[in-house]
């Protein structure tokens, strides 16, 4: 019985001691994890330059709203729509009939009147070496001076008339006044058409226009550069409304003579070539400028950058490898990188990779990440 109680204590102490062996190597474990891995970039300095950048609105170089000249029915739609057309290329036709009539009509009346001009200046020629001879009265001459300057008056009307009917008939026949592309016909076939009817539009779209409004400090900003600079052609930059890049870079053209007191800002004009035909009125596209450069800006990656309800915040390193949250002004992107305004010196350290993971003064590893560069 003795020994029965003995085998069992024997156990019992021997399981306790198992158990304070586990304990103690859990321990020892836990205490032995490494500090968790993050990626860090020290804060870089570099001159950028800086730009604004505007919401804007392509138009064409020149919009010609097509105007018939003449009233009447129109006859048949000669251009395709959409399609590039030349100075000189037929749109439109407008019946002819009746403006031929009138063409007719007023060529006939010339000849009439000519024909009777030509009989005063024969009865002119004949009186007058009869006047002298006294053969006919100085009144019988000067009657036959009168009719020939009323036959000469009649001939001008008459001619005036014809001249009319001949450029209303020409106006039958509708032309582009520029070169550009034509837009969608905005009257069919048998539409009666007048001077109030606009048919469609041709504009000029390369180069085209881009129109954007600035505040008054940016203008100034910017129009300081670029008159300092001559003008500066190639200044400008687009992005369109996909988010892609346009290939073209375009030319400061033109400010609006007045700053709108409603709003205090300032309609500005550029230029951008389009040989493509590729933009087109009405689009919408970001326009960026350049308006000087920032000595000694200090930037971070953006990645490294999050906002929490609208604030900018990164993660710092400290010399100790323990993280701080540090709340940041961010100001404006150069490619990959950020400028940071306020919050940061240089030399710092931020985590770009693994912000997800660390919390504030948390013990990492810190390894230095790939340089980032501004493109």
């Amino acid at each position: 019985m003795t020994t029965l109680l003995h085998t069992h204590s024997f156990r019992a102490r021997l399981l306790v001691l198992l158990a304070l062996a586990g304990l103690v190597a859990c321990g020892r474990k836990t205490n032995a994890a490494a500090p968790l891995r993050v990626e860090v970039t020290p804060v870089l300095q570099q001159d950028v330059p800086l730009s604004h950048e505007w919401v804007g609105t392509l138009d064409g170089f020149v919009n010609a709203e097509i105007r018939p000249e003449v009233e009447g029915y129109v006859l048949r739609q000669t251009y395709k729509e959409g399609a590039a057309v030349g100075k000189g290329a037929p749109l439109f036709e407008i019946d002819p009939r009746p403006f031929k009539a009138s063409y007719d009509q007023a060529r006939a009346a010339v000849a009439r009147d000519a024909a009777a001009r030509d009989k005063a200046k024969l009865d002119v020629e004949r009186f007058e070496p009869l006047a002298a001879q006294r053969a006919v009265s100085q009144q019988e001459l000067d009657n036959a001076h009168s009719f020939l300057r009323q036959a000469q008056a009649s001939v001008d009307a008459s001619q005036a008339t014809f001249d009319r009917a001949k450029l209303n008939l020409e106006w039958t026949r509708v032309v582009s006044p520029i070169d550009g592309v034509a837009g969608i016909a905005k009257v069919q076939v048998g539409d009666l058409v007048n001077g109030q009817r606009v048919m469609t539009t041709v504009s000029t779209v390369d180069p085209i226009k881009v129109y954007f409004n600035a505040s008054e400090q940016e203008y100034m900003s910017w129009a300081r550069d670029w008159s300092g600079k001559g003008g500066v052609k190639g200044s400008l930059a687009m992005t369109l409304s996909d988010g892609t890049l346009y290939a073209q870079r375009g030319d400061p053209l033109l400010a609006d003579r007045n700053v709108d007191p409603k709003t205090g800002t300032i309609t500005l004009v550029g230029s951008f070539p389009n040989p493509e035909h590729l933009l087109r009125p009405g689009q919408y596209a970001r326009v960026r400028a350049s308006v000087g450069m920032s000595r000694g800006a200090l930037l971070v990656p953006q990645r490294a950058v999050w906002e929490v309800q609208g604030n900018a915040q990164v993660a710092l390193i400290g010399g100790d490898n323990k993280v701080e949250i540090r709340p940041i002004q961010t100001g404006a992107r150069v490619g990959t990188l950020v400028v940071v305004e306020k919050g940061l010196q240089l030399g710092n350290r931020i985590v770009v990779e693994g912000i997800q993971k660390v919390t504030p003064g948390q013990l990492v590893n810190p390894v230095l990440s790939a340089p980032a560069a501004g493109k």
